[in-house]
């Protein structure tokens, strides 16, 4: 079959080279729609549902919201298995489908079985899908924060701007006299004139938030003096509520005409809230700016954002699946560039990380390897076969070969990335033509040296025909060899598999297209150019390396024993220093520049960990070979990467080296000076990184031991006691090493108990109790305020003084029935008991239980 493939090409000669020429655009045109990125996506296919429910605890949410989202999704076609966790106001269950279910297919069955699951969930509990991203989807990221020294220049009286007092002017003319509402204006700003627009760009799924504060505005009364009237906090928002309302009335007609009726009667301002009425008393209304504060308040956030030791708001641009990083990268900078016109004065957004700087660095880099080493391979070509029109014909290999790769790519949704170009070796991709061309090329001058004249048209074909068929063994042979070398890695799963596919795949598609050219094309090409008179000369270098080799070769048929043994002794040492060798998962990709974890003790606060942040970026800051650095602490808006409040992803993005005092000094020796200039900051623990590495790092992390126990079960106490038996079994195999048991973090917890004796005597309910406890403490809403086309909640909640005293708390009145006596209120501490427990941070589940992995 192959000896009438070959005779084929070289009879048909000229439409094989027409065939092979119409490939040409089809390769550019695959190669320009190749999605490209600086490393493959190793996130699996799956769908994140996130639930936010502030007034529950680690293990209310598990109960009330985790479950039920886990027994919902249970049994939808091509589900493989779920994992959950459960902290304290914030539930994440991820559903891991096999890779041939199609992502929006999951999705519409996972919405659907979310719908049912909503039915039982508690009031207050908020719930959605992760954006369709994956876990390297954050392709660009931005800062939003007013421009340095902006407040020196004041904008005229009553222009929107800094103003002379210090205040802030906004657009719509609201006042900003304090950080908190500066602060808040911020992340308006992201929220509703950069997010929105940025939602347009195509390619991206989603656009992330996270820093500063969503706007609320706080209504905060003093508890005596609401209660003095009779009111509680529900009593309150409910007044709220029916202030702040507008309905329509149908219409009328009048007159031929049809007039529309409505009733405006919403609260469009900090003012008309604080003007609602709430009671009377003596005929004169007591309205909520007499008995509570109004203003712009804080929200029980779960995430924070700073950049060189200052609070900001940062936001991240998530790509699509399987869509371009560079294109969308680049769109979304574009983009950006038209927002920017449209940003309040002094307000400024800057890019913090373009993902496309990267991915052209990377590929830049790929395309100079590839092309050295595809110039050093047609330089050798040229030298060595000692006749130009040969070389050329054989050197023609490396494009073409790298065309027809570029179609396999594209059919086979393969990116074009570090992986899968870096493993390319045009040496072993042009052996096939070049044995079969230095083979044609040498029988043609021996053929014509004998007869001594010019062949002929039939005597040429003839010949090259006979020398390609006589090379078809060696060819088939040495490509299946290597081929078969690269077949194993097909059969890695998981995490393996979508990292070392790609280079199997796109060696396997490069030596399967070279192998055709070289039985097809080339030898229609051998007999189109190697016409008229052929002659194979040896120059210098190849005569010197045959005068270098004849000795040696004399020397190892003479005693062959000698060289087998030199081999053998070769590959022993060989095989010993390999033993010494590092190991790595992956290639480094020098990302040019750095990323740090911080980690506290699980038990500290947001507002601590923030603060304990400053003090590190500023620390980082001071090196000068450091231009700027940023950093997420907590959960996101979208929450992809949830992180409890302990723990701070920091971004160090380092100047160009031509910057740098010593352009020479290594990255490791940075990061040592670093570490040491850290060590003097007490309280954190630190991981140096990569940007990409570090999100390759949350991806591989969990079970990644050669062998891993998972200890299922229901009682936390019951589980480690398992856990920590196991863990000593397994201490005693001979060969194992590092056994160690999951960390199960135990937090304080503030339990405040409903007394049901003590609510019995009083005729309260539980609900009643909770109520006051969940209004005054976690906020209750009172609906929104629409301002234009944003909108922003109202909070009734306890004052921020109050919330943090554990005597105040204890102090806030109960209402009573009004048959339960002549006093109208007791204290919380009368109906409930207060005290401090040991409860888990986070609880992780797998497949609808609870696990512990030793």
């Amino acid at each position: 079959m192959i000896k009438n493939l070959i005779a084929f090409s070289v009879r048909s000669r000229w439409l094989v080279v027409l065939l092979t020429a119409l490939v040409v655009p089809l390769g550019v045109w695959s190669l320009m729609r190749l999605p490209i990125d600086a490393v493959p996506d190793i996130t699996n296919n799956q769908v994140q549902i996130n639930a936010f429910a502030p007034a529950l605890s680690a293990f209310e949410i598990e109960k009330q919201v985790t479950y039920p989202i886990e027994n919902a999704i249970a049994g939808i076609p091509g589900l493989e298995y779920t994992r959950s966790l459960s902290r304290n106001g914030f539930a994440q269950v991820t559903a891991v489908f096999a890779d041939s279910v199609d992502i929006y297919f999951a999705r519409q069955q996972v919405g659907e079985r979310l719908t049912l699951a909503k039915e039982i969930f508690p009031p207050g509990v908020e719930s959605h899908m992760g954006p369709v991203a994956t876990g390297l989807s954050e392709i660009y990221m931005w800062s939003v924060d007013y421009a340095p020294r902006a407040q020196e220049k004041p904008a005229p009286d009553g222009k929107p701007g800094w103003q002379r007092n210090g205040d802030y002017l906004t657009p719509e003319e609201q006042r900003l006299r304090n950080l908190l509402e500066r602060t808040a204006y911020l992340r308006t700003v992201q929220d509703w004139i950069i997010k929105p627009q940025l939602r347009t760009v195509p390619g991206v799924a989603g656009v992330d938030s996270l820093g500063g504060y969503i706007k609320e505005y706080h209504v905060q009364p003093d508890p005596a003096k609401i209660f003095a009237l009779g009111l509680s906090f529900a009593d309150l928002a409910g007044i709220i509520e029916r202030n702040n309302i507008s309905r329509g009335a149908g219409y009328v007609e009048r007159n031929g005409e049809g007039l529309v009726v409505r009733s405006p009667g919403r609260l469009e301002s900090m003012d008309d809230i604080a003007k609602v009425v709430v009671s009377t008393r003596g005929g004169t209304p007591v309205r909520l700016e007499d008995i509570a504060e109004v203003g712009v308040g804080r929200e029980l956030r779960m995430g924070s954002a700073s950049m060189n030791g200052e609070e900001v708001v940062i936001g991240t641009a998530l790509m699509l699946i399987g869509a371009n990083s560079r294109e969308v990268s680049s769109a979304v900078n574009a983009k950006m560039d038209e927002i920017r016109r449209l940003l309040p004065p002094g307000v400024e957004v800057r890019t913090i990380l373009n993902r496309t700087l990267l991915v052209n660095a990377t590929i830049t880099t790929v395309a100079k390897n590839l092309v050295e080493g595809a110039a050093l391979v047609i330089l050798v070509l040229f030298v060595m076969l000692g006749n130009f029109r040969a070389a050329l014909v054989t050197a023609m290999v490396i494009p073409l070969t790298m065309l027809l790769l570029g179609v396999g790519m594209h059919v086979g949704k393969i990116s074009a990335n570090l992986m899968s170009l870096g493993a390319l070796d045009f040496g072993l991709i042009a052996d096939g033509a070049i044995i079969v061309t230095e083979n044609c090329l040498r029988r043609l001058t021996q053929r014509q040296n004998a007869l001594g004249r010019t062949l002929t048209l039939e005597e040429r074909l003839t010949t090259v025909i006979d020398s390609a068929v006589e090379m078809r063994r060696p060819t088939v042979y040495g490509q299946a060899i290597i081929i078969l070398v690269y077949v194993p890695i097909l059969t890695f799963s998981g995490v393996e598999g979508k990292m070392f596919h790609p280079m199997a795949m796109t060696v396997i598609m490069a030596l399967a297209s070279e192998f055709v050219l070289s039985l097809t094309f080339f030898p229609a090409m051998i007999a189109i150019a190697l016409s008229g008179r052929v002659r194979e000369s040896e120059n210098i270098v190849v005569e010197g390396l045959k005068r270098a080799y004849e000795p040696i070769l004399k020397w190892a048929m003479a005693a062959p024993l000698k060289p087998i043994a030199l081999g053998a002794g070769a590959f022993i040492l060989a095989a010993g220093l390999y033993l010494t060798l590092g190991e790595e998962f992956v290639p480094t990709l020098d990302e040019k520049n750095l990323a740090m974890q911080a980690n506290r003790i699980p038990s500290a606060s947001l507002t601590q960990a923030q603060a304990m942040q400053f003090d590190i970026e500023r620390a980082l800051r001071s090196f000068p070979e450091v231009d700027y650095v940023f950093s997420k602490t907590g959960t996101a808006e979208i929450a992809t990467d949830p992180m409890p409040p302990n723990l701070t992803d920091t971004f160090i993005m380092l100047k160009p080296r031509d910057k740098w005092p010593d352009a020479g000094l290594d990255k490791a020796a940075l990061i040592e000076k670093m570490e040491a200039r850290l060590a003097q900051l007490p309280g954190n623990a630190y991981e140096f990184s990569q940007p990409i590495q570090l999100r390759f790092n949350e991806l591989l992390a969990g079970v990644r031991g050669d062998i891993a126990v998972k200890v299922f079960g229901e009682n936390f106490d019951v589980l480690l006691k398992a856990a920590n038996q196991i863990a000593g079994v397994l201490n005693t195999v001979k060969g194992a090493s590092d056994v160690k048991v999951e960390q199960v973090v135990v937090l304080p917890i503030l339990d405040i108990a409903v007394d049901k004796g003590a609510i019995a005597r009083l005729g309260l309910s539980v609900a009643a109790v909770q109520d006051v406890i969940g209004a005054a403490i976690g906020g209750q809403r009172a609906g929104v305020v629409f301002e234009g086309d944003r909108r922003f909640p109202i909070v009734v909640r306890l004052q921020d003084n109050l919330r943090e005293d554990a005597q105040a708390l204890e102090s806030i009145p109960v209402a009573l029935p009004s048959a339960a006596g002549n006093t109208p209120v007791v204290l919380l501490k009368q109906v409930a008991k207060f005290s401090i427990l040991d409860g888990q941070n986070q609880i992780s589940r797998e497949n609808g239980h609870r696990r512990v992995v030793v």
